[in-house]
This record gives structure tokens, C-alpha cells and sequence, in this order.
């Protein structure tokens, strides 16, 4: 504009004023719907996340000397305590609707959320539980098992006992609690909440993941135990829908034990939230088919008990921050022709346990008699070697329901199998060039890790180990190891070739270069096969513990790792354990202590070093053939518990000479608390 001269607008005909002003009005309706979507900050959305949640496991909210299992059992004004504190502890009672929302992404949970759980369906529950949750407005899932519920009166069938139906839940008060609006009912099976028949010693073992064994015809087929379990869920949930009006959306697994054909069946009858007794917290990204959970017993019925749990939990204390106290069992030196005398040698074997104070069993699975450190037949039924005996179930679930262990683990060869002539992967085998230095190479026969049909045939046996047996985890044996001299064989020199390195031994150790990038690949590839054998358990036993045994000098001596091809730190990185086989005389040691020192030294230096090693010391003296004097053995332990280290071990357990001697080793054992500080 010119100074001194107005500016006046330039009138608009009718027609364009009009559309200017739909126009503006269509822009401004576009600005307020987008406007809430511009000024929400970018992560401000809920994600799928359920961290930070806690699943609390109830039974009877009664006085021990009335409950049904009052190990199980919380008194009515502990839990009221209990339900007070976490109010004013700031924590969230949610439903399990919320959780499901938050896995969904459409609703966050709130800040310390926690998910109450009551098992079995007593009638407790409804008298003195759900009047304390009503007060706090906490919802609540029970599960219900179908086959106790269902008459209304007399006897019912409870797991191997019988017990009065006025025990449990009425269905009207069950209506009542559905009714409220805080209650939902979950499936606890309709009559899997019991032991089966599971191997030809007539264990009874958890029948949801156990595969019946019947005499005369063996096990049950895979396809029939899918079969029984989808008809078992079936009718529990039409049950509960027809008598409650509510289908279960969720299943609480009897005993915690489920495995992936478990939860498959459950999400595909609508349920896709699975609630365990597996230990650790539960994350971001932690499945709803799996959720762990804190089963509260008496002895942490009290709020301080409940608070030191809880304290755990925050964090994440699993079995790494409890020390490991390991007994390493043969179980050829268990079994014998005569069943009678396998059942003695059982029963000796627990009252050793007992007396011994350990708390976690690595027990051998196969059968090694000429003792080379390969697998001649295995001890439970499997597709490719023989069974010298179905041995190993029985014997684990005798440990573990008969002893205080906490752990076991189930002890297995990856390469060492010594397969049957005719087998197509009998010959597929690691070959060694003879080493013109004069170094030792690793006396196990191995099948080769680069064939491709030798590794499938352990992926089966591995497999059959999974369904035939309730184990905790799996150490894995020292075969786990190739030389500077190994595997020649035509699959291994074809495997170097694609890694682009020569397929000439010799050739590669005579380059530094080309021997740093062959053992970097060999021990991926070593790690990568057991992980992946441990993926293949996992399918049965999902709360699958690691563990692997290494040498020594790997953590001594840094060139270690071209002779066996292992590693401390990728070890520590992979397992949940390692097992080092800290044992002076094997490795010839002229001062023990002084060896055991440096073990220690180096294994602090590395992250994590001292809560995932556990220092495996020899009971015996290969050399000589002797058995060491318990005394030492002790000594030794006693030193390693001073020098910091958490987890300790022995091999071998010498059953029927008696040998480490439980008087001398158990106080040294039990002087180091097996829990964590709270």
C-alpha cells in the first residue's frame, strides 16, 4: 500500500463467498477432529505391555489345622493383613479383563498391578476371601475344577484322596461371586487336577503333562493325549458356561505343570491366558499363554512374608541369586538287572540326598557302562538307541517329591552318541587328524555337529527325553567340544567351506587370521545346537532351566578356546548356568588352592561371573582311582564360599561306598544360605 491512501477490499460476488466460507468451515472441522491426535506425544499410547504385573496364588483362606492342605492354607486374618498392606503398599488389584486389555494395547495397566488367584474352588474362598475382597474391591479369578464341583453332595474324587463335597464351593454361592461383577472363574481342568500312571514303576505324575502308561500297551500316543486334553477342557468349560453363565477365558494349570500341546489346546477352546507356578517377573513382552505366579504357602503367609516375596520378585531373584548346591548323580549306579535291587539302590540314593543338604541334582540320563564318555543306550523310550532300562522319570520324580532338591536336571550328551550299526547316522562321526605336537584331543567318540542327519537324530532323542520325563533343566555333558584337530570329517570341511575358509586343517591353524575366525565359528555353531536342543524340550518342559559344562582352562588360559572350542563369556551369555569343572587333580595342578583361586579371580572379572558359574570340584582322583577324603572336599568348598562364590557342586556321587560323607560336608553346605538377602 502507498502511504496516505486506504486500502478498501474488493467486494466478492455472491457465489465465490460461499465456497471460501465451506471451504474454512471443512478446514476447521478437519483441524478439530486431527487436533486431539497432533498434540498426544508420540509414545503416549498404550502399548501391549503387562510389566510389572504380579499374579498372587491363593488355596484355603483357613486355619492350618482346618484346612484340607495346610501347607497351602493362609489364615483369614493373614489374608486380610495381606490385602491391607498391598492397599497401602500402593499396589492395583486388577481383573484379569484389564490384563487382556493391556495386552491389547487399548488400556494400560495401572502402576503396581496385581492379579489375585484361588485354586481349587473351596468354599473357604466365598466365606472368608471374597468378604475382604468386596471391602477393597479387589476382583479375583478362581479356578474351578469341574469333576469336584459337579456333584452336590458326598465324596468327590480330590487329586488321590477322597474328600466331602461340602468342602468346596456351592454353585449358588459361586453365582453370587460371579454375580458381584469382581469374580471370574477360570478353568482348572475338569479331571486332570490328579497324578496318572506315567511310566512302568506306576509313578503317578501330573496328568496334564504326563502321557499315560498302561502295562501291555506302553504309552499313550501323542495324538491321543491331545485328544484327552481338548475333551477334558471341553467339558470343564461347558460345564462352567452352562452352570455359571460365564465361559472360562483363562486356565490355571494343576501343579503348574503345562507344556506347548497344553496351552495350544487351551487357546484354541478360548482361552488364551495360562496361568503357572513358574518363578521370575513378568515383562513387557511376557506371553498371556504363560504367566508366571507367587504361590503363597503358610510360610509366607504373614505380611512380612508376603513382603519379602514380593521384594524378590521386584528383582527378578530366580534361581541364580540362590545358591546352587549340586550332587551329580549316575544313574548306572542306580540301575541293576534285578528291580528289586534298583528300588534299593533308589531308596539309598534318597536318604543320601536327604542327609547331603544339596538342593539341586544333575542326573544322568544315558547309559555309559564302558565309562567313555558316550552314550551306549538311554534310560527312557526313544527312536534311535536302546533303552537299557525306562529308568529316568522314575528316579527324577522320586527325587523331587521325596527330597528338599528344588532343581533337577536332567544330564545329557549332545554329540557323544555311540549309535547302532545300521543306523543312517551311525558313521556320520567327528574325525580327528592325529596332532603332530603332541596335544591331547578329546577322547569322547562324537557324532559330527555339520551332519545334518546325525544332528536330527539327536533333536528326536532330545525330543523323547521331553515326553517321557518331568525334569527342571538340562546340563549339558563336556562333549560339547571340537579341537584345533577337529572335525575333519567330510560335513565338517564342508561347513568351513561356506564359512569361506579352507577345507585343509592344517592350512587353517597355520594362519592366525583364518584359526581366530574357524574356533569364533565353531563355538556359534556349538552354542547354537544346544540352544536349539533346548528350544526342542521346551515344547514340553516350558520353564526350562540351562546348563553347561566347560573346562577349566577355558577360564584360565585365554588360548584355551582354540583347543576346545568353548567360551567362558559366550557361555555365561547363552546358559542360565555354567558348569566349570574346577577340579585340580584332573587338571594336574600342583597347588589346589592357588588353582581354585585363579579360577575365582577370573570368573569376577566377568559380568555376571560369580551368579552364573558354579565350580564343579572331583570327588574321586581319576589318576590314582581313589576316593578323595571327604575332609578335602569340604576344605575346598569352604574356601570358595570365602572367596565369594555362590554356587558349588561335586562329581560324582559315590552311592554304594558313601563317599563324600554327608556328616562332614552337610554343615559346611548349610553354613551358606541357599536364599537370597531380601
Amino acid at each position: 500500500m502507498q502511504a496516505g491512501r486506504s486500502y478498501i477490499p474488493t467486494p466478492l460476488n455472491h457465489s465465490l463467498r460461499k465456497w471460501l466460507l465451506a471451504l474454512l468451515l471443512g478446514l476447521l472441522i478437519s483441524v478439530a477432529l486431527l487436533l486431539p491426535a497432533l498434540l498426544e506425544p508420540v509414545d503416549s499410547k498404550p502399548g501391549p505391555s503387562l510389566q510389572g504385573l504380579i499374579v498372587l496364588g491363593y488355596h484355603e483362606i483357613e486355619p492350618p489345622a482346618q484346612a484340607v492342605i495346610p501347607d497351602y492354607s493362609v489364615t483369614p486374618q493373614q489374608f486380610s493383613e495381606q490385602m491391607s498392606w498391598l492397599h497401602a503398599h500402593g499396589y492395583h488389584f486388577v481383573s484379569l479383563e484389564q490384563v487382556l486389555q493391556a495386552k491389547a494395547g487399548k488400556l494400560p495397566l495401572p502402576s503396581k498391578p496385581l492379579l489375585l488367584s484361588f485354586d481349587d474352588g473351596y468354599r473357604s474362598t466365598y466365606i472368608n476371601a471374597f468378604p475382604v475382597l468386596k471391602q477393597y474391591h479387589a476382583p479375583a479369578l478362581v479356578a474351578l475344577v469341574g469333576s469336584w464341583l459337579e456333584p452336590e453332595a458326598g465324596l468327590v474324587a480330590f487329586g488321590d484322596q477322597q474328600l466331602p463335597r461340602e468342602h468346596l464351593l456351592s454353585w449358588s454361592q459361586l453365582r453370587e461371586m460371579v454375580g458381584s461383577g469382581l469374580v471370574e472363574v477360570a478353568s482348572h481342568t475338569y479331571d486332570l487336577h490328579k497324578g496318572i500312571t506315567a511310566n512302568p514303576q506306576k509313578n503317578s505324575e501330573p496328568a496334564v503333562t504326563s502321557r499315560l502308561y498302561s502295562p501291555g500297551t506302553g504309552y499313550e500316543t501323542e495324538n491321543a493325549y491331545r485328544k484327552r486334553l481338548q475333551v477334558d477342557l471341553q467339558l470343564n468349560n461347558k460345564l462352567l458356561t452352562n452352570q455359571l453363565g460365564q465361559r472360562p477365558r483363562a486356565v490355571v494349570w494343576p501343579y503348574g505343570r503345562y507344556n506347548n500341546t497344553a496351552m495350544k489346546v487351551a487357546e484354541e477352546l478360548g482361552m488364551p491366558v495360562g496361568i503357572t507356578l513358574d518363578d521370575g517377573e513378568i515383562f513387557s513382552n511376557s506371553p498371556l499363554k504363560a504367566l508366571p505366579r507367587l504361590l503363597i504357602t503358610r510360610e509366607m503367609a504373614g505380611v512380612k512374608g508376603l513382603e519379602t516375596e514380593l521384594s524378590l520378585r521386584d528383582r527378578d531373584a530366580g534361581d541364580n541369586t540362590r545358591a546352587a548346591k549340586v550332587m551329580h548323580v549316575d544313574l548306572d549306579n542306580i540301575y541293576d538287572p534285578n528291580p528289586a535291587q534298583i528300588e534299593r539302590n533308589l531308596q539309598l540314593l534318597l536318604r543320601r540326598i536327604r542327609e547331603m543338604g544339596v538342593n539341586t541334582i544333575y542326573l544322568q540320563a544315558y547309559a555309559d557302562p564302558d565309562g567313555n564318555g558316550a552314550a551306549d543306550a538311554l534310560y527312557f523310550p526313544n527312536r534311535h538307541l536302546p533303552v537299557k532300562a525306562d529308568l529316568f522319570n522314575h528316579v527324577a520324580w522320586e527325587i523331587r517329591t521325596r527330597t528338599p532338591v528344588r532343581r533337577l536336571y536332567a544330564w545329557m550328551p549332545v554329540l557323544a552318541f555311540e549309535l547302532p550299526k545300521g543306523h543312517p547316522a551311525a558313521q556320520q562321526k567327528v574325525v580327528t587328524e592325529k596332532p603332530s605336537n603332541g596335544h591331547l584331543n578329546m577322547g569322547y567318540p562324537r557324532l559330527s555337529p555339520f551332519a545334518p542327519e546325525a544332528m536330527a537324530t539327536v533333536r528326536d532323542i532330545y525330543e523323547d527325553l521331553s515326553r517321557y520325563a518331568t525334569f527342571d533343566g538340562l546340563l549339558f555333558h563336556d562333549d560339547v567340544t571340537l579341537s584345533d584337530y577337529e572335525d575333519a570329517s567330510p560335513w565338517g570341511l564342508r561347513q568351513y567351506r561356506r564359512w569361506g575358509l579352507p577345507s585343509d586343517l592344517a592350512k587353517i591353524r597355520a594362519s592366525d587370521p583364518l584359526q581366530g575366525r574357524w574356533v569364533i565359528k565353531k563355538i556359534k555353531a556349538l552354542d547354537a545346537l544346544t540352544l536349539e536342543l533346548a528350544a526342542t524340550v521346551r515344547q514340553n518342559q516350558s520353564q526350562l532351566r540351562t546348563a553347561r559344562n566347560i573346562y577349566a582352562q577355558v577360564v584360565l588360559n585365554p588360548k584355551a578356546e582354540v583347543w576346545y572350542s568353548q567360551s567362558i563369556d559366550d557361555s555365561l551369555k547363552d546358559y542360565d548356568f555354567t558348569a566349570v569343572m574346577a577340579m585340580p587333580y584332573m587338571e594336574k595342578a600342583a597347588d589346589h588352592k592357588a588353582f581354585l583361586q585363579r579360577m575365582v579371580a577370573q570368573v569376577k572379572d566377568k559380568p555376571q561371573g560369580l551368579q552364573k558359574v558354579l565350580f564343579e570340584l572331583q570327588s574321586i582322583d581319576w589318576h590314582t582311582k581313589r576316593d578323595l577324603p571327604t575332609e578335602e572336599l569340604a576344605q575346598q568348598i569352604t574356601e570358595l564360599y570365602a572367596l565369594g562364590v555362590k554356587h558349588v557342586g561335586y562329581y560324582p556321587d559315590n552311592l554304594h561306598r558313601g563317599t563324600p560323607d554327608p556328616a562332614v560336608l552337610r554343615p559346611v553346605l548349610a553354613a551358606h544360605s541357599s536364599a537370597p538377602s531380601p
